[in-house]
């Protein structure tokens, strides 16, 4: 039996604004001043995280002057549900990682499984160092032991967050503001 996709429009009614984007515009730009600084004018690879870093990532990159060597991977614990399981890799990285340094980019450090698991990867293929760039992260104590982002734009209440990349129910990515939906007691 086939459970009908949940209105976009409907979680929009049952949702807060939390962060628009003229607001993330300026913390990106600003971590990207800081990634500059960290790298020291050390040509990384700038490595996203697919598919939900994609706008975070075009608009980080272009907020960073050093040069980069531009790579992505995609690798999943959701596959389209709100919780997730093991890792399932759609895509690995085809740029050579050795003795490289390696800014993994992705939209939410949510639980930190999945980038510790990339990240993880990374140092198995060699990379000398791996910095990760968040858009946000979010406030609670489910994270993963050994995982923080080293770049973090925002920081977000323990709710299911969409827009600006992060999805409900695969829809909404490109909503220009990250929203949270409403406690539903």
């Amino acid at each position: 039996m086939n459970t009908p996709t949940p209105s976009l429009a409907d979680a929009l009614a049952q949702s807060d604004l939390l962060h628009e984007r003229a607001e993330l515009e300026r913390v990106i730009h600003a971590m990207g001043a800081r990634i500059d600084k960290a790298l020291e004018g050390e040509r990384a690879v700038f490595l996203t995280v697919m598919n939900g870093a994609l706008i975070f990532a075009g608009q980080l990159a272009l907020a960073i002057r050093t040069d980069l060597e531009f790579d992505y991977v995609h690798a999943t614990r959701y596959r389209g549900a709100t919780s997730g399981s093991e890792l399932h890799w759609l895509r690995e990285p085809m740029v050579s990682l050795e003795g490289r340094v390696v800014l993994l980019v992705d939209d939410i450090l949510d639980e930190g499984h999945t980038l510790k698991e990339v990240r993880q990867d990374c140092y198995r293929r060699g990379a000398k160092k791996v910095l990760i760039a968040s858009l946000c992260t979010k406030r609670h104590d489910r994270l993963v032991e050994g995982i923080a982002s080293d770049f973090n734009g925002v920081e977000l209440p323990d709710r299911y967050v969409f827009g600006y990349g992060m999805d409900y129910h695969e829809q909404g990515r490109n909503l220009p503001a990250i929203y949270a939906l409403r406690d539903q007691a």
